[in-house]
């Protein structure tokens, strides 16, 4: 759909409004309703894409849309929103940046990729210069939020690789839209049982939830299924080390957070590791 160079560029775009997500979540948005918070980000971006498109996709991936849409959206959704609540933003993206190392052993596992040493390496740094963004910040250990983080990088890491594998020929918009209506809808059921009825909110928690489901799911995984249907699952979950970049930036910016040498350093390594997968990747498919 896009040329190359464009598809780099938008799915770099992509995570980088994911790590605005802390922010708006814990700045603009009412604490303890994770569930429902997650529900009201997909079902109203999917239902608006596919009332738009209205286009049913064909009736043999409806079992994969549903399993796609349960693990990128209702699994991930949940765990990151769980997360960001009970940990600082810095802390919660830490933990998640393991997915390129997971979608590493994944794609050899279901696409039958080879591993290469320099890609696992690459990966470890771009973990070890998140874990330096975090180094200067208050960290609170919440049992919680840690285990939610990494089964959210879990299940991120398994519905990148499989969207690689399903998507076949179904278009880029109607396979976008119906994932997270499905994805949404298997989130009422929990935000109803498991939680309160969500409060009411001001102008700045609207325009929060509004940047989540039109900005942050809807644009923003267009441009990320573009990017997996051209681009390798292990270059697209390297993209992902920009979400706590991001978020760590936003802090610094917004919040009056502090930005030290060793962050500095951090985001260094990040950016060394991005490159290096990238290329390393680029060779190998070449």
């Amino acid at each position: 759909m896009f040329h190359r160079y464009t598809t780099i560029s938008l799915s770099i775009l992509a995570a980088i409004i994911w790590g605005s997500t802390y922010w708006v979540t814990t700045e603009w948005l009412p604490a303890g309703y994770p569930i429902t918070v997650a529900m009201l980000r997909a079902l109203p971006a999917g239902l608006l894409l596919t009332l738009l498109l209205r286009r049913f996709p064909a009736p043999a991936q409806w079992p994969r849309l549903l399993i796609l849409g349960g693990l990128n959206f209702t699994i991930f959704w949940i765990c990151l929103f769980v997360a960001a609540y009970r940990l600082p933003g810095g802390v919660a993206a830490t933990l998640m940046a393991i997915q390129p190392l997971i979608v590493i052993g994944l794609s050899h596992w279901v696409l039958r990729s080879r591993i290469a040493l320099r890609t696992v390496v690459a990966a470890a740094a771009g973990v070890a210069g998140v874990g330096l963004l975090v180094l200067t910040a208050q960290m609170a250990l919440d049992v919680t939020g840690i285990a939610a983080a990494l089964v959210g990088a879990a299940a991120m890491a398994l519905g990148t690789v499989l969207s690689k594998a399903w998507r076949n020929d179904t278009p880029l918009l109607t396979f976008t839209g119906w994932q997270l209506t499905t994805g949404g809808v298997l989130l009422v059921p929990p935000a109803l049982l498991l939680e309160p009825a969500f409060p009411a909110i001001d102008t700045g928690g609207l325009l929060g939830l509004a940047w989540l489901s039109l900005i942050g799911a809807l644009l923003s995984y267009i441009f990320w299924f573009n990017g997996i249907a051209q681009l390798s699952p292990v270059q697209m979950s390297a993209f992902g080390f920009l979400s706590p970049v991001t978020a760590i930036l936003l802090g610094w910016v917004l919040l009056d957070q502090s930005l030290g040498l060793l962050q500095l350093a951090g985001i260094g390594l990040i950016v060394l590791s991005i490159f290096s997968i990238h290329t390393g990747e680029q060779r190998r498919t070449a």
